[in-house]
């Protein structure tokens, strides 16, 4: 029988090659064209080829020398930066915030903006976009995708939002409304989804196939990484855990997507959420304008405030021990800014109940993401994209 094998053209091996010299060079550049070939396994002749291709292109560019034994210099090369950027947006209530990214990831330009005087929402991300990749020197032409960070749902079908509470101006069709005012490819994504892809990346979750990751902060959300990725459910509901029915809160019945817009909360969000977080303080002396605030003072009153904590990390373990019993992760991450005030001392009640309470016992955790974990999810899942994109198509 003739095998059904596909032999590997040499534009597909070529394709192959540059990639993983893009992405070497990426993460150990600068280097010579000998080290390309030592660290790809190519010879010195296909090594040399490959250089001069990514090179025409524009993907690459000579930086310097490196000094050696006989013979002339050897020249050093690395990705050339501006060869596409991207623009990540944090999108709340109050503010969005924007940043442009060269290729390599390094962040070149961001601008800060306040929401308050407008009910637009093109017109905000247009000023936001287009001042971010101004302030990195760069215009929309060389923009390759643009991914926004919001609170809701997104549909994962037709990447829609389709549902926040937070925005309410924000509306299927915006989507298309964005792409056609940016000329460019705009994603959205949901907030907390996003803080996860950064955990993943950069923060406490580096190197974690699977866990999840909880976010207090003015509302709770839920994030789960299985095997690698996201998981958003079938309508991007998937994480929506404020509306988790729990046990000592009262569950609103028929909550459709009007009653929600409508101000109904869900029962652990009227447990959890900031609001709670500052009635719990009140219970024991603690003010504040922020539930981070009241948070953050119980850790450095001591003693006096560990009524607080343990009181908060009860009411965050029903949350995290419903999820951990179904998906029973490894690890589990607190975000958010009233996590990031309890800091350790809370992870450490938190993963004391959870055990105590269910037959799974995780790893509990503070977020490794020190500031904007939504903004930098959104610039690692669009880098993510363009490099696919750009290093996907060196070979023309």
């Amino acid at each position: 029988m003739a095998s059904t094998r596909l032999p590997g053209t040499p534009r597909l091996l070529r394709a192959l090659n540059d990639r993983a010299a893009l992405e070497l060079l990426l993460n150990r550049g600068p280097l010579t064209r000998a080290q390309l070939g030592e660290m790809t396994g190519l010879s010195k002749v296909t090594a040399s080829q490959l250089v001069e291709r990514l090179e025409q292109r524009g993907l690459v560019r000579r930086v310097g020398e490196q000094a050696g034994g006989r013979g002339p210099n050897a020249q050093l090369y690395a990705v050339t930066p501006g060869s596409a950027h991207v623009i990540g947006v944090d999108v709340g209530p109050d503010r969005v915030v924007a940043a442009c990214a060269d290729i390599t990831g390094s962040i070149i330009g961001r601008v800060e903006q306040s929401t308050k005087d407008t009910d637009d929402p093109v017109g905000v991300v247009h000023n936001a976009v287009v001042q971010a990749a101004t302030d990195a020197g760069t215009d929309m032409t060389s923009v390759r995708r643009v991914v926004l960070g919001t609170p809701g749902l997104v549909d994962p079908a037709s990447g829609e939002i389709s549902f926040a509470w937070d925005l309410p101006r924000w509306h299927r069709g915006l989507l298309d409304d964005l792409r056609r005012d940016l000329s460019t490819t705009v994603v959205f994504g949901n907030d907390v989804n996003m803080a996860a892809v950064a955990e993943s990346s950069t923060g406490a979750a580096a190197g974690i196939k699977d866990f999840v990751l909880i976010w207090a902060g003015r509302g709770v959300g839920l994030a789960s990484v299985i095997d690698g990725r996201l998981h958003q459910g079938s309508t991007g509901a998937a994480g929506e855990i404020g509306y988790l029915p729990v046990a000592g809160a009262e569950v609103p019945r028929h909550l459709g997507r009007k009653a929600t817009k409508g101000g109904v909360r869900g029962a652990f969000q009227s447990i959890a959420g900031a609001d709670a977080v500052k009635a719990i303080g009140k219970k024991y002396g603690f003010r504040g304008a922020e539930a981070a605030d009241v948070v953050r003072d119980a850790v450095e009153a001591g003693p006096a405030g560990e009524p607080v904590l343990d009181e908060l990390a009860a009411r965050l373990a029903l949350g995290v021990a419903a999820t951990c019993v179904v998906l029973d992760p490894p690890l589990v991450v607190l975000a958010g800014e009233v996590s990031q005030a309890g800091g350790p001392a809370l992870a450490a009640r938190v993963e004391n109940e959870v055990a105590s309470i269910t037959l799974v016992s995780p790893k509990v955790v503070i977020t490794g993401v020190e500031s904007e974990p939504v903004l930098h999810g959104a610039l690692h899942t669009a880098l993510g994209a363009v490099r696919d994109e750009v290093f996907g198509s060196t070979t023309g």
